[in-house]
C-alpha cells in the first residue's frame, strides 16, 4: 500500500457556501446583527438566506473560517502543501467548495452527509464592515471518528502543524481534542482561532479543554475581550488578556505558547510564554493600504490566518509569520471575499 501524502499543514473547520452581498445598516438592525460580529444562525435569522439570494449584489463564494484560512496558506506555499477536513452535504453546493480548494491547492477530506445539505454562510457587507449569519447544516455533523479511519489518521500522522477554526468548538470538541492530544505527544504544532466573541461566552468548556494544547493561538481585541468577560479576568486591556492567556499551563513544555491578537488598522500584539516567569511581549505594524483600494473585509482575519500558518509550517521567524500574514491580510481585503490576488503574487 502506497504511503499517505504527506500534507505539512492539516486544517480543520466548517466548510460553507457564502452567500455574500450588500445591505445597510437598517437591514443589520432589522434582525439585530452587528458589524464584524458572527453568530449561529435563530430562527428569526432564517429568511435571511432567501433574501441575500434575491439580493442584486450576491455572489456564491466559497467560505468556512478555517477553509478560508487554509487556500491562504496554499496560497503561499508550494503545491501539496494543505489538507482540509470537515463536513459537507452530497450536493452540488459540496462540489463547488471542492473545486474551489482544489483550485487553491487545498485537498479537500469531507465527510459527506447523504441527508444534510452543505452549510452555509450570509455574508453581510455593509461599507467595508461584514456581518456573518451562518446555518451550520452538514457542517455540523463531523464526527472525530472520521479522523480516526485510516486513510485520514495516516495524512493527520504525517503532518506538521494542525490549525482549528474555533467555530469547530460548536461541532466536534472531540475532533479537537484528538489533533490537539496528537500534536501534544509528537512535538507538533497545534494552533486554534478564537474566532468569534460568542465562542468563549457560550462554548467556554470545550475552549478551555483544548487550552493547555495551544501552541499558537490568533484572535481579534472583541473576542479577546469576549474571552476576558468569560473568564473573569477583569480586564479590557487587551495585551494583559494575551498574557493571560499565554501563561496557561501548557501539556507541551517542550515549545513556547504565543498569543496573537490582531486590531483591525493597529498593530498586532504577539505574547509568547515560556510558563509564567518568561513572557514576552511585542508589536507589529501592519500593512496599510488605501481606504480606496479596500473592496471589502470579509475573510481578512482568516487571511492573516493562512499567511501566518505558512509562514509557521516555513520555519520562519514570528515577526516574519505576522508580517506574511498581515501582507495576505492586505492582498485580500481588495479582492471580493475571502479570496486573493489572480495571478498570483508573491510575498514581499
Amino acid at each position: 500500500m502506497s504511503a499517505a501524502p504527506a500534507y505539512p499543514l492539516v486544517c480543520l473547520g466548517n466548510p460553507l457556501l457564502d452567500l455574500q452581498c450588500d445591505v445597510d445598516a437598517e437591514y443589520l438592525a432589522k434582525y439585530d446583527l452587528k458589524d464584524n460580529d458572527a453568530i449561529l444562525v435563530e430562527d428569526k435569522h432564517m429568511p435571511i438566506f432567501a433574501e441575500a439570494m434575491a439580493n442584486p449584489t450576491v455572489k456564491l463564494l466559497a467560505g468556512g473560517a478555517a477553509q478560508n484560512a487554509a487556500r491562504g496558506a496554499a496560497y503561499v506555499l508550494p503545491e501539496n502543501s494543505v489538507a482540509y477536513f470537515g463536513s459537507v452535504g452530497k450536493d452540488n453546493y459540496a462540489e463547488a467548495l471542492r473545486s474551489e480548494n482544489t483550485n487553491a491547492g487545498v485537498t479537500s477530506l469531507y465527510q459527506v452527509q447523504e441527508d444534510v445539505a452543505t452549510g452555509k454562510c450570509a455574508a453581510l457587507i455593509s461599507g467595508h464592515e461584514r456581518s456573518l449569519v451562518t446555518d451550520l447544516a452538514a457542517a455540523n455533523h463531523f464526527k472525530a471518528e472520521f479522523l480516526q479511519k485510516p486513510e485520514n489518521w495516516a495524512v493527520v500522522e504525517a503532518a506538521k502543524v494542525f490549525y482549528v477554526g474555533g467555530f469547530h468548538l460548536t461541532v466536534s470538541p472531540p475532533a479537537i481534542q484528538l489533533l490537539a492530544e496528537h500534536a501534544a505527544a509528537t512535538n507538533k504544532i497545534f494552533s486554534m482561532n478564537l474566532s468569534a466573541p460568542f465562542l468563549p461566552q457560550f462554548f467556554k468548556e470545550p475552549l478551555d479543554a483544548a487550552a493547555p494544547y495551544w501552541d499558537y493561538l490568533i484572535g481579534n481585541e472583541s473576542e479577546a475581550l469576549a474571552y476576558a468577560e468569560s473568564h473573569g479576568l477583569d480586564t479590557t486591556d487587551v495585551t494583559e488578556i494575551a498574557k493571560a492567556i499565554a501563561v496557561l499551563p501548557k501539556v507541551n513544555s517542550a515549545r513556547p505558547r504565543t498569543v496573537i491578537i490582531t486590531q483591525g488598522t493597529l498593530e498586532t500584539i504577539a505574547v509568547t510564554a515560556n510558563g509564567s516567569d518568561d513572557v514576552k511581549v511585542e508589536t507589529f505594524p501592519i500593512k496599510l493600504i488605501q481606504s480606496s483600494e479596500i473592496v471589502d473585509t470579509n475573510g481578512a482575519g482568516d487571511a492573516f490566518a493562512g499567511g501566518f500558518l505558512s509562514a509557521i509550517v516555513e520555519g520562519k521567524s514570528l515577526s516574519e509569520a505576522i508580517d506574511v500574514g498581515s501582507w495576505l491580510a492586505a492582498k485580500s481585503i481588495q479582492c471580493v471575499g475571502p479570496s486573493f490576488p489572480q495571478p498570483k503574487v508573491s510575498y514581499a
